[in-house]
């Protein structure tokens, strides 16, 4: 049962996204977007850290990457879907967590469900195990951004432990399919 408490921290995180995505609503996800995210909202910045709070209670309370799509550790949910008022953009969020290597990678790795960004993405990267990664177009991120450019495609991955990655998805495009053979 969702109480009126955990339905005002999830619009508190959707309200606060709003000046962001109002920020972001021109660019297209590239390196150079990446580093620009990084340079002005990385981990020590307030919308970071405020975002990052909201979203890691979230998880916490069950209301954020709450379905189960490999167990208990990889989730995601959508918490809210493209409309007027996120400027088309969707906003989710996804837990993976490699603890215990599960799928038996040398190097410990969890790989989540290969899918593509046919308008790219803006992903904040949370660390919840401290020296979790997330693996972007541009190596691993251990707290901050990555942003995938439109049609992008790939398996995310996790390491180190416990992620969640809060991403904002222009017109909430997303394609989950086969991965191209090897």
């Amino acid at each position: 049962m969702i109480t009126e408490a955990l339905i005002q921290d999830r619009e508190a995180l959707i309200d606060r996204c709003i000046p962001f995505l109002q920020e972001v609503k021109d660019m297209t996800a590239s390196t150079e977007v990446e580093r620009w995210l990084n340079q002005k909202y990385g981990p020590d910045s307030e919308l970071y850290q405020t975002l990052a709070s909201l979203v890691k209670k979230g998880v916490e309370d069950g209301w954020a990457a709450n379905v189960e799509i490999d167990g208990r550790h990889y989730r995601r949910s959508r918490i809210a879907e493209p409309s007027d008022k996120t400027l088309h953009f969707s906003i989710t969020a996804v837990y993976m967590d490699s603890t215990g290597n599960e799928q038996g990678h040398p190097d410990h790795r969890f790989r989540g469900q290969y899918h593509g960004h046919p308008y790219g993405e803006f992903n904040m990267v949370v660390p919840v195990t401290p020296g979790a990664a997330l693996n972007g177009p541009n190596g691993w991120c251990f707290g901050g951004w990555t942003a995938p450019s439109p049609g992008s495609q790939h398996y995310p991955e996790a390491k180190g432990g416990a992620v969640i990655a809060l991403f904002f998805l222009p017109s909430g495009r997303i394609s989950y399919h086969a991965a191209p053979q090897q």
